[in-house]
């Protein structure tokens, strides 16, 4: 059923596959240019007592809230990894130390009425930069205003994107929890 609906907006003349620019003055919404093509895209998943740092979003069109795994598109000639980098300076300010691949993701999609296709690389990310950002923090994205946030990975509200990051995340925190077990069960008997 998707195809097809994919398939009719191909041959409607529509826009297969939008690439959303945010602007940079005055308004917090994207700016669509359409493009048929597969959008290639690193995000990263910072995470810390139980939290995740995400971006909040809402679909204009829905209204459907969201959060969002920070990060952006890999440009021509750049590793995921770097491309995962440079999003975090330029959205954050920050360094990531350590990084690790954790999985790549297809998401097929729709955003404000418009039919998206990305590959995502999802990674675990560490920084003492981000580290030090209070959990009650409200932060704004420094490229385009969004706001991003700690989230609480059990009570959080809304899907997180792209799809899939919910069952990482829980799959993270299952290998911290039981990690600090281990750690505790060991300390206990020395």
């Amino acid at each position: 059923m998707r195809n097809e609906k994919l398939a009719r907006s191909y041959h409607a003349g529509r826009c297969l596959a939008p690439t959303f620019h945010w602007q940079r003055v005055g308004s917090r919404s994207p700016t669509v240019d359409c493009v048929s093509s597969i959008r290639n895209i690193s995000v990263g998943l910072a995470i810390r007592s139980g939290r995740v740092l995400v971006l909040d979003g809402v679909d204009r069109v829905t209204g459907e809230a969201f959060h969002r795994a920070i990060g952006g598109g890999i440009e021509f000639g750049e590793t995921a990894e770097a491309a995962l980098r440079r999003e975090f300076t330029e959205e954050l300010g920050v360094t990531l130390g350590a990084v690790e691949l954790l999985v790549v993701v297809e998401n097929i999609f729709e955003y404000e009425g418009n039919p998206g296709h990305e590959i995502a690389h999802v990674f675990a990310v560490e920084s003492p930069e981000i580290d030090a950002i209070p959990l009650d923090a409200r932060l704004r994205v420094l490229d385009e205003g969004s706001p991003v946030r700690w989230v609480s990975i059990g009570d959080a509200h809304g899907p997180f994107y792209p799809t899939g990051v919910a069952e990482i995340l829980d799959t993270l925190v299952g290998r911290a929890d039981r990690t600090a077990t281990v750690s505790s069960s060991t300390s206990e008997g020395v």
